[in-house]
């Protein structure tokens, strides 16, 4: 894709600054290369193929045969996609219900993921940042410094193992350069919106290079407190990455990274819906302001390659610790019981995992691509409840994971080839709960699962030129069973079952033009066994976890043209058939009928992507000003709130346009979000025919930054 914006390096004077910045590090700036005149005559331009690594190793995107697409971190950083809830709401075929807690975020692809969530492993997509495996309910997380974002589609148990049934996040940052480059970056907005960013990177000798950035961001919550008629919270965050790579010779290469991310006065919220102008709760002034997440990670990659094969390390440990308060607000239980009451609760947990995966694969561009390894994973995760109308309630889970797998694509002839690969993963779970119901006092649970599984896929791809490949892959997946989050009590505890997954898809990828027209489309069907249902009493918070069936089918489209070297367009259209092909009864809410749509995911969705950029003539003092605009549409469909079809979520269109003038090493930019001001639905939740409740977006908010690139 042409972009306006392209990194050179030059001399400075900025030694000094770099040194007390970085690991002392001799700097120097990164600047701008000033484009061509638009008058002038119109350089031919052959972009390289997009790259991914969605099976581990470097390959063309048009040559992975299953569906995925692809945001870059450039196209993220001019949407302003700061999260990546955010980037992945921009993606056809992906549906994500969040409430504003921590880790609460449920991510569906292609209508496959948990129907209500009994667990923090209760999820069908994992969350893979370089090469560490993490719970998809973490999607909120920041996209700080990000090379690329990959959605993979469909079961993907071969390569990234665990709860990634329905798919993958592959997440890539970007690692230390050998040249010298960086950026300081300052926004703030309606709301008190506002972020603060820097990045540097660049050689600390012959053989070892580094990189770290950092951002600091905050706001006002866009719903009202009625208590104080303040803003409900302030949440803000800190995220910082570090990362050194050492090559000490070609082929060889160790990459240490470390990161955090701490977000405070997060604010789950229930608001009675319809939700009116202005979306207000009523509960204690400051019930979030010691709310908090901390999530860390730590992994040392090693690559080394061999003649014809590359042999690779990972061990990684990652660190969650959460801190919420959180209420049924005083409207709710009004609307619920009569009484203008609080049910105040605080939920604490922390996770450590630590994880080890070696891999031995061919090398990029090799003519059979092929790759086997090993994982180990071990988790030990609490979870800590107290409801004031309750009791206290302790839970401990540890896992230990063991996993073998392989996958190979094999040429046939010299256009056809087969892909296959095969997972077989063991795992241990125990649980620990003390349970001190108000009412029955103590009791205390000890159980244990051992479970093991296989997973794969099978698929022939087509080159039907050079450009174009059309693909065919059926693929088997699985969601781990597992121990409910919230048991009050023994009865709570049963443990869940399995899900297994069944996809089959037909698709192609373009890319045509010399690389300015990318096209890909597909054809999927996929069948889940034992989803999860949450049966929830809300007068005694009892929970538990029920299977049923479900089925999607639908269609996808998505494209991008650069027209010229002013205009590229981007578009793409989804369309799901998800329904409940099994009834579930005793759920709470009502029972659940075969026939009804799964929650969350639209039969229609689509996105419109518009980007203008230009040199303009010299002004104000800038002696090479250009434009860079870009006018994004993202439009929702109806779809059911919940499995028993009780209210639709209403369909939104959100329309964001963000409009720059870059000189040289500057650029200003103005953003607006949210333009029509439509807000939709984060969330909806059923209690009885009269009170639904919900989580509102924020509404049309408009601000203005600054970029310094070093």
């Amino acid at each position: 894709m042409y972009r306006s914006r392209h990194r050179i390096t030059r001399k400075s004077k900025l030694k000094p600054l770099c040194l007390a910045l970085l690991l002392a590090m001799h700097a120097q700036a990164h600047g701008r290369q000033k484009e061509a005149d638009d008058s002038g005559p119109k350089e031919e331009t052959v972009l390289p193929a997009t790259k991914v690594t969605a099976r581990h190793g470097k390959e063309e995107a048009k040559d992975v045969p299953f569906g995925l697409s692809v945001l870059d971190g450039l196209e993220m950083e001019s949407r302003r996609l700061y999260n990546l809830e955010l980037a992945l709401r921009s993606i056809p075929g992906v549906d994500i219900n969040s409430w504003g807690g921590a880790g609460d975020s449920n991510i569906r692809i292609r209508g496959v993921g948990s129907l209500y969530q009994v667990s923090m492993d209760d999820s069908s997509v994992v969350l893979n940042v370089d090469g560490v495996s993490m719970s998809g309910r973490y999607a909120s997380m920041a996209a700080l410094d990000v090379e690329r974002v990959e959605v993979l589609k469909g079961p993907q148990g071969t390569l990234f193992g665990r709860s990634s049934g329905a798919g993958a996040i592959n997440v890539v940052t970007n690692k230390p350069t050998r040249h010298f480059e960086g950026h300081v970056q300052a926004e703030y907005g309606q709301d008190h919106q506002r972020m603060e960013e820097a990045v540097l990177s660049g050689p600390l000798s012959e053989q070892l290079s580094a990189r770290f950035a950092i951002r600091e961001s905050g706001t006002d919550n866009w719903i009202t407190n009625l208590e104080d008629g303040k803003p409900l919270s302030k949440p803000h965050g800190l995220e910082f990455r570090g990362s050194l790579l050492w090559e000490p010779a070609a082929g060889t290469s160790a990459l240490l990274t470390a990161e955090r991310q701490d977000k405070r006065e997060i604010a789950p919220a229930m608001v009675i819906r319809p939700y009116g102008g202005d979306p207000a709760v009523m509960q204690t002034s400051g019930l979030a302001d010691g709310n908090k997440q901390a999530l860390e990670r730590y992994s040392l990659e090693v690559s080394h390659d061999l003649a014809d094969s590359r042999v690779t390390s990972i061990t990684a440990m990652t660190r969650m610790d959460t801190h919420i308060d959180k209420t049924f607000d005083k409207l709710v239980m009004l609307a619920l019981y009569g009484m203008p009451m609080e049910r105040l609760a605080t939920d604490k947990s922390n996770e450590d995992v630590v994880s080890q995966e070696f891999r031995w694969q061919s090398l990029p561009g090799a003519e059979v691509f092929w790759v086997t390894g090993m994982n180990f994973f071990h988790s030990d995760r609490s979870l800590d409840s107290a409801d004031k109308m309750a009791g206290t309630f302790n839970h401990d889970f540890k896992t230990d994971s063991y996993a073998l797998y392989g996958e190979a694509t094999y040429p046939l002839t010299a256009r056809l080839k087969a892909t296959a690969g095969l997972r077989y993963t063991w795992d241990h779970k125990t649980y620990d709960a003390t349970y001190d119901d108000i009412a029955t006092g103590q009791s205390k649970d000890r159980r244990h699962i051992d479970e093991g599984h296989a997973t794969g896929r099978a698929g022939l791809s087509y080159a039907v030129t050079p450009q174009t490949n059309l693909y065919g892959t059926l693929a088997i997946g699985s969601k781990p069973g597992g121990f409910n989050d919230y048991a009050y009590s023994v009865s709570d505890s049963e443990p869940y079952k399995a899900s297994r997954i069944y996809m089959g898809e037909l698709g192609f990828k373009s890319e045509l033009l010399d690389g300015n027209l990318s096209l890909n489309g597909a054809l999927f069907f996929s069948k889940v066994r034992d989803d999860h249902l949450l049966s929830y009493d809300y007068q005694t918070m009892a929970t538990r976890a029920v299977g049923v069936e479900t089925r999607s089918r639908g269609v996808e489209l998505e494209g991008r043209w650069n027209v010229n070297r002013r205009w590229s367009l981007g578009a793409a259209v989804s369309y799901l058939d998800a329904e409940i092909t099994s009834d579930a009864l005793g759920v709470s809410g009502g029972d659940v009928a075969s026939g009804n749509r799964v929650p969350d995911v639209p039969r229609w969705s689509g996105n419109l992507n518009v980007r203008y950029q230009r040199n303009l003539p010299v002004f104000l003092g800038f002696s090479a000003p250009s434009l860079d605009a870009q006018l994004n549409y993202r439009l929702i469909g109806k779809r059911p709130a919940d499995p028993q079809n009780h209210f639709d979520l209403d369909s939104y269109g959100k329309l964001d346009l963000r409009v720059s003038i870059i000189n040289r090493d500057i650029e200003l930019y103005v953003w607006g979000d949210n333009l029509l001001d439509d807000r939709y639905d984060l969330y909806g939740y059923y209690f009885t025919p009269t009170v639904q409740v919900g989580m509102p977006s924020r509404g049309r908010s408009v601000g203005a930054g600054l970029k310094w690139y070093l």
